[in-house]
C-alpha cells in the first residue's frame, strides 16, 4: 500500500522542530513547528540516558507529523506515513547518533528506512537551487557540510572544542570576555570591549562578570548575548574586537575550503550558503574577510546567504530521494514552503 504523502522532511535543531509534508507533485501538504527534538537538547539535567532522550524527541517527532498529517486530512496512523523521509537533526554528529535516533523513530512505527542526517544540510539544500554545494552555520555554535556534484557529503562532528571547533555566538562572546578582562587588568591591549562586555551585564568591571559567572549569578550560557556586543565594538573601530570577528571569518572561511578539499571541489562552481543567527549581524567586515578567504581557494565558488527556511532544505532532500518526481516539483514545493506559515508551537 502505497503512503498517504510523498516526502516528510524535517528540521530538528536545538530550540525547535519544523516538518514539511508534501506530495509527490511538490504541493505541500501541511508545515508545522514544534519543540526541539534533538536527544542533546531535551530534558537536560533530568538524569535520562541518551536512549531516553532520543526516544522523547521521536516521540514528540511522531505526535507532531501525526498532528499535521490530521489536519491536512490525511491518515495520521498510517505506517508508513510517508515514501520518503529526511530528517536533518541537531545531535546527528556520529554513526552512533545516527544508530540511535534512527531505533528511536523505529519505535514509533511511523516511517520505513528514514535518511538521517545533520541538521548542517537543511540550510545546503534550502539555500541554493543546485543539488550540491557547503552550508557553514553559525548560530549558537559553528558547523558546515557539504555534498559533491556526484552526491557524495563530507562534514565535521560539530561537538565544540574536543572536535576542534571554535566559534558562533558562544566563541565569540566569550573571546570578548577575556578580551575585557585581560585588557582591564593589563595582560592584554586596551579595548572597548573592557565597557561594553560588563555594561551588557549591568557591572561596571569585567572582573565583576567572571565572578558572577564562577558563583553561577550569571548563568554561562548567556556569555554568548556578548556576540554583538563584539561586533558592535568592531564596527566602531576597536582593533581587539575586530581581531576576534576576523578569527571567526577565518575559521569558517577554513571550514568551507577544508570540505571543498575533501570532496574535489575546488575548480567546481558551487555556492557557500551562509546559515545562523550570526550572519544577520550589519558587519561587513565578516562577510568580506569570508568572501576574499574563499575567492582564492575557491575561484568559482559563490557565497549566498541563506533566506529560506531550513525546512525548506530537508524537504528538497527527500525530494531528490524520491523515485519519479513530477517536473515542477522543486519549483512548487519551494514556493509552498516559503508562503505557507507554520501554525506556532502550542508548547513554546
Amino acid at each position: 500500500m502505497s503512503a498517504p504523502v510523498a516526502i516528510l522532511g524535517v528540521d530538528g535543531g536545538n530550540s525547535k522542530s519544523e516538518i514539511v509534508l508534501a506530495a509527490r507533485d511538490g504541493t505541500v501538504l501541511a508545515r508545522r513547528r514544534g519543540p526541539t527534538i534533538s536527544h542533546q537538547s531535551i530534558a537536560p539535567g533530568h538524569g535520562l540516558t541518551p536512549a531516553q532522550r532520543a526516544s522523547l524527541g521521536m516521540e514528540r517527532l511522531a505526535q507532531l507529523t501525526r498532528d499535521a498529517a490530521r489536519e491536512a486530512g490525511l491518515v495520521p496512523d498510517a505506517n508508513p506515513l510517508a515514501d520518503v523521509a529526511v530528517l536533518c537533526l541537531a545531535g546527528a554528529d556520529l554513526p552512533s547518533d545516527v544508530r540511535l535516533l534512527g531505533s528511536a523513530l523505529a519505535a514509533q512505527h511511523l516511517l520505513e528506512r528514514p535518511v538521517i542526517l545533520n541538521d548542517s544540510f537543511a540550510p545546503l539544500r534550502a539555500g541554493t537551487e543546485r543539488h550540491y554545494g557547503i552550508s557553514l552555520i553559525c548560530g549558537a555554535g559553528i558547523n558546515a557540510a557539504a555534498i559533491a556534484p556526484d552526491g557524495r557529503t563530507a562534514g565535521f562532528p560539530g561537538l565544540g572544542t574536543i572536535s576542534g571547533d571554535w566559534g558562533g555566538a558562544s566563541g565569540l562572546g566569550m573571546a570578548g570576555l577575556v578580551a575585557a578582562v585581560r585588557a582591564r587588568d593589563g595582560r592584554g591591549p586596551r579595548t572597548l570591549l573592557e565597557e561594553l562586555v560588563p555594561r551588557h551585564f549591568g557591572v561596571m568591571r569585567p572582573a565583576t562578570v567572571t565572578r558572577r559567572l564562577y558563583e553561577g549569578e550569571i548563568d554561562e550560557e548567556r556569555v554568548r548575548e556578548l556576540a554583538p556586543v563584539v561586533f558592535e565594538a568592531a564596527i566602531g573601530g576597536d582593533r581587539v574586537a575586530r581581531g576576534i570577528v576576523d578569527h571567526l571569518a577565518d575559521e569558517l572561511a577554513t571550514m568551507a575550503i577544508a570540505l571543498a578539499r575533501r570532496l574535489g571541489m575546488t575548480r567546481t562552481a558551487f555556492d557557500v550558503v551562509l546559515a545562523g543567527g550570526i550572519f544577520r549581524t550589519r558587519d561587513r567586515g565578516l562577510f568580506d574577510r569570508i568572501g576574499e578567504r574563499v575567492a582564492t581557494a575557491l575561484p568559482h565558488a559563490t557565497l549566498r546567504r541563506l533566506d529560506a527556511p531550513p525546512v525548506l532544505g530537508a524537504a528538497l532532500l527527500a525530494l531528490d530521494h524520491l523515485p519519479g518526481a513530477e517536473p515542477g516539483a522543486e519549483e512548487r514545493l519551494r514556493a509552498g514552503v516559503v508562503a505557507l506559515d507554520p501554525p506556532p508551537d502550542a508548547a513554546a
